[in-house]
């Protein structure tokens, strides 16, 4: 792709929307949080963009959605990964940032490796990636937070705390919102391109 169909009106069109879809769903309601566990549902845009418009999109799109959260809990407005933040703020700060850009980005190459041959596994495949890689760098941001979660865990059961309480349901729930969603808005989406 060069740059000229990178920046056509079409993509830019989309990536707009998508960005602002991102923003305001993760400031303004994307988001459910059951005690310490937080529903994330700006992943679906995410996989929306790197299907649609490639992995610097999905990329575009996951740093946007990791630099609200992260503000998010700089600003105390998600009180459990606030303690955290405070306790560990550069390990973080990088798994706010770094898990939904590189789920964007991942996603968007896998759908782009696997689209050739098969249309419908690689919208699922991408589409499964984005929390899949999301819950699994969350995973490993907690390993470099150990002490931070210990302290509000109670020390005791840390990696059965991690895994049920931080991560276990939300990732469930994200993919299966992911592989019902996202598939979904995306044939919408193209049948709406074939009409305009």
């Amino acid at each position: 792709m060069n740059k000229n169909e990178f920046f056509s009106a079409r993509r830019v069109t989309y990536l707009a929307i998508l960005l602002a879809l991102v923003i305001a769903l993760q400031t303004f309601g994307g988001t459910i949080n059951i005690g310490p566990v937080q529903f994330n549902f700006t992943l679906v845009p995410i996989v929306l963009g790197a299907i649609l418009l490639g992995p610097t999109c999905g990329l575009i799109l996951g740093l946007a959605c990791g630099i609200v959260v992260l503000i998010q809990v700089i600003l105390g407005l998600v009180p459990f990964y606030t303690l955290i933040w405070t306790g560990t703020p550069v390990p973080a700060a990088l798994t706010c940032v770094i898990k939904t850009t590189a789920a964007g980005y991942i996603s968007g190459w896998a759908y782009k490796l696997l689209q050739k041959k098969n249309d419908y596994v690689a919208i699922f495949v991408a589409s499964a990636l984005v929390p899949i890689v999301n819950t699994g760098l969350v995973i490993i941001g907690c390993m470099f937070m150990w002490d931070a979660i210990a302290s509000i865990a109670g020390g005791s059961g840390m990696l059965g705390f991690i895994v049920v309480s931080l991560v276990g349901v939300n990732f469930f729930v994200e993919l299966g919102v992911n592989l019902l969603v996202a598939p979904a808005l995306h044939r919408v989406i193209k049948i709406v391109d074939k009409n305009f």
